[in-house]
């Protein structure tokens, strides 16, 4: 690790400067949104630009970087929020909830969720930072998903499901903006069911037997 620099407080490892220029990363997005630059980050650690470089390419590598552990602290927090809570319909509505309130003033994780070509173009939010922040948010819930019907294809529609609603959520918070119980209300009524579905399609399928699927089938003697 080169040792110029850093205002003279050089950093004892590698480890040590990526969280410093993390840590500076974080004050400037804080301040300015997703507008930071390297040669922002180099100024306030007093080093050059080439040695930000050394830990990360350029500044969407950093955006993202600064992002992910802001991410991680939030999943963290949203895990404890919810422990415990083992019902799909309640932990996912409850989650999003929770999410939609907390993110509303998070520059970082906003960034997972909305980022932006070079020429100002949105990225999808099914992006690979933005489904990998969904998964995760899924599987911190108690949740035994496979008991409820949900096998890994189902699990990835509905982090999709959960991120396009989120970032809705985002994008326009409303007229006016729901939140509290009347957020939770509006989410449980019109998302549960939803979540609730493969339960309620596997419950159904006995009824559906060969016999009355032919018979439902059979064309009348009018026709």
């Amino acid at each position: 690790m080169r040792s110029h620099g850093w205002a003279g407080k050089t950093p004892a490892s590698d480890e040590e400067a990526i969280g410093r220029i993390l840590d500076a990363a974080d004050r400037i997005i804080d301040e300015r949104g997703s507008a930071m630059r390297i040669a922002d980050v180099a100024r306030a650690l007093g080093v050059t630009r080439q040695t930000v470089y050394r830990y990360f390419p350029g500044t969407q590598a950093l955006l993202v970087a600064t992002a992910i552990r802001s991410a991680d602290g939030f999943l963290d927090h949203l895990a404890a929020q919810l422990k415990g809570a083992t019902d799909p319909v309640l932990a996912v509505t409850e989650g999003l909830a929770f999410a939609i309130e907390q993110l509303e003033s998070d520059n970082q994780v906003e960034f997972v969720l909305s980022q932006r070509h070079r020429g100002g173009q949105a990225i999808s939010i099914i992006s690979d930072t933005a489904l990998a922040f969904g998964r995760s948010m899924l599987h911190r819930f108690d949740v035994d998903w496979e008991a409820y019907g949900f096998d890994e294809a189902g699990l990835d529609e509905l982090n999709e499901f959960t991120l396009r609603v989120l970032q809705s959520f985002l994008v326009d918070p409303g007229r006016p903006p729901r939140s509290g119980a009347d957020l939770r209300r509006y989410l449980t009524r019109w998302i549960g069911p939803a979540i609730a579905y493969p339960q309620l399609a596997r419950a159904l399928e006995p009824v559906r037997t060969p016999e009355s699927t032919r018979a439902r089938r059979r064309p009348s003697a009018a026709s």
